[in-house]
């Protein structure tokens, strides 16, 4: 079989992930795909390059035609209109040796290559690429665990490790620790970590805890960070000082250089473990929320992420929008306090775990409910806290833990948050879910907050969807998820998401917020890169000078997240 042979390869040894990686990009076409190029790679050089990748990397790990079904987005919201990013090809190294050699062809013939490890950022792109015709660099083959210490808490992983790769190895090998996870275990390890994506235990701020990266340059040249640049050094992942400028930030929402292996820190399997909710009924409680958890995470009596969702994303797990509120137009106030008492929720759910020794974990929930009925006086008794602990004071076995109150608060990966696509699509007939978010960093502060989501409602409504959110808070800021999730066949539903996702960036641009990422179609100079106005963009400018120095004949990941090298910087609009 070679590279144009229309195919869709086994990407999960899991059934239900393999199944539901097919499902997500199969049927999910709005219009035929299109062959394309490289911007000025004319076709005679294409074919060359393409041949040359399949030598370097076999036959049936290149592909071309409707063989790149699985790397457009799947929610894309402009192809109909002729406007979908699409990659010329893809090509899935497995080795060290194999990267290398892709770089080496991708810079003989000019070839841009678009990277990544899974592909599964749904809701910013998926693996498709910001620049039209980048080939697909799809690292899902480089995927051993290499190394998971249980004495130090740490795993050095490739990129093609998922978060459920490392969760089994875990399992397998009876390692005491519990790995963080996101809500969907499917995505990559590394892919989630430098772009700085979250989970929920105590190591939940991914990015934070790496330490050790080694990365592929653009000419082949590898490079480690920190103490892992030491040979055979015991510290390698076990600190993050080190000598000289630190680099690892360099390649965080980078297109710098390829992260290859990276050390992250996981958290130490305790003895006992507490599932604890809290949830307020009325909208304007999130200021309350805010102000009271803003300050426990500052202090450190909590010392993790604390997730808060609104009532609208907890439907969004409960079925069809339609079966729940048939009316046009959002669903009104008397309506969601009527699901709230059918369903016993708050309109904001607060949901955290505590973790250690059982006596302290106590100790601790008690001194939370204390704080809680001192400011929000009469609420207290809404804070519900369920222990589990390891028999005869062992550690505890994630797995002893039942849903709701286990899986990724305990870092056991699922595919849980999977059906929220559905939420829009029609009662009776069939339909596409999707979503996008618009998610901006924002001061932990509760009269801030309030009037952010009383402005995200608003714009929402008059777009005639809800507003389905929620928010993680750490120390000083929260990040904000503003989640629109829609039924890509309808094109009202694609105008009124970019719609909705435009006003809520000028509203938060005009507040001095900028997103924590962002979609591949949003990445242009004038929209979120642009935020960073400093000094005449100077931060773009200093980062586009390190581009054209490690990479400079701009072949890694033209334009993402709005830095461009040289050779297509003056007519990045067009692109």
């Amino acid at each position: 079989m070679g590279s144009t042979d229309n195919k869709f390869p086994i990407r999960y040894e899991d059934p239900e992930y393999q199944s539901n990686h097919r499902n997500l990009f199969s049927g999910v076409l709005l219009s035929p795909l299109e062959n394309v190029l490289p911007p000025g790679v004319s076709q005679q050089q294409f074919d060359q390059s393409v041949t040359a990748f399949e030598d370097a990397v076999g036959r049936d790990h290149v592909f071309r035609g409707q063989s790149l079904e699985e790397y457009v987005d799947p929610y894309e919201l402009w192809e109909k209109e002729g406007k979908r990013k699409m990659p010329s090809a893809a090509v899935c190294p497995a080795s060290i040796d194999e990267l290398r050699a892709v770089l080496a062809i991708a810079n003989k013939h000019g070839i841009p290559v678009w990277t990544f490890s899974r592909g599964k950022n749904l809701g910013y792109g998926g693996p498709a690429p910001r620049l039209n015709g980048s080939v697909a660099l799809d690292l899902h083959r480089m995927n051993r665990v290499i190394e998971v210490n249980d004495k130090f808490s740490y795993a050095v992983v490739e990129p093609g490790v998922t978060f459920t790769d490392l969760y089994q190895y875990c399992a397998k090998h009876k390692l005491r620790v519990w790995p963080s996870v996101p809500s969907l275990g499917w995505g990559s390890v590394v892919g989630n970590t430098v772009d700085r994506g979250t989970g929920f235990t105590p190591t939940a701020t991914h990015h934070q805890h790496i330490s050790g990266m080694e990365v592929m340059l653009a000419d082949g040249d590898v490079v480690r960070t920190g103490q892992f640049a030491i040979s055979n050094s015991p510290s390698a992942h076990l600190s993050k000082f080190s000598f000289g400028p630190s680099i690892e930030g360099l390649f965080l929402q980078s297109n710098l250089g390829i992260v290859t292996k990276m050390g992250i820190w996981l958290h130490p399997q305790p003895q006992a473990y507490m599932s604890c909710s809290w949830d307020m009924p009325n909208f304007e409680d999130v200021e309350t929320i805010v102000d009271i958890f803003g300050a426990l995470r500052r202090d450190g009596l909590l010392p993790n992420t604390v997730y808060v969702s609104n009532i609208v994303e907890w439907l969004g797990m409960t079925g069809k929008r339609a079966e729940l509120w048939p009316g046009e137009g959002p669903i009104p106030d008397w309506r969601l306090r009527e699901l709230q008492k059918e369903l016993g929720f708050g309109y904001w759910n607060v949901k955290f775990g505590l973790y250690g020794a059982k006596d302290v974990v106590r100790s601790h929930f008690n001194e939370l409910k204390s704080i809680i009925g001192k400011k929000a006086p009469g609420h207290e008794d809404r804070l519900v806290g369920q222990i589990f602990s390891g028999e005869d004071d062992e550690l505890l076995e994630a797995t002893s833990i039942p849903e709701p109150h286990g899986g990724f608060f305990v870092g056991v990966p699922s595919l849980w948050s999977l059906p929220m696509v559905k939420y829009r699509l029609p009662k009776e007939k069939a339909g596409i879910g999707a979503h996008a978010d618009y998610s901006p960093i924002i001061p932990s502060d509760g009269k801030t907050v309030l009037e952010w989501v009383m402005t995200a409602r608003k714009i929402c409504e008059a777009e005639g969807f809800d507003l389905f959110c929620d928010f993680f808070m750490h120390e000083r800021h929260v990040i904000f998820v503003n989640m629109m999730v829609f039924d890509k066949s309808n094109p009202e539903h694609r105008r009124a998401v970019d719609t909705i996702f435009r006003s809520l960036y000028k509203e938060g641009r005009q507040r001095g917020f900028s997103k924590y990422r962002s979609h591949i179609n949003y990445m242009v100079a004038d929209l979120v890169a642009d935020a960073y106005d400093f000094n005449d963009h100077a931060y773009r400018r200093f980062v586009e000078r390190l581009k054209d120095t490690v990479d400079p004949n701009g072949i890694l990941s033209p334009g993402k997240q709005g830095i461009w090298p040289a050779k297509y910087r003056n007519f990045r609009e067009k692109l």
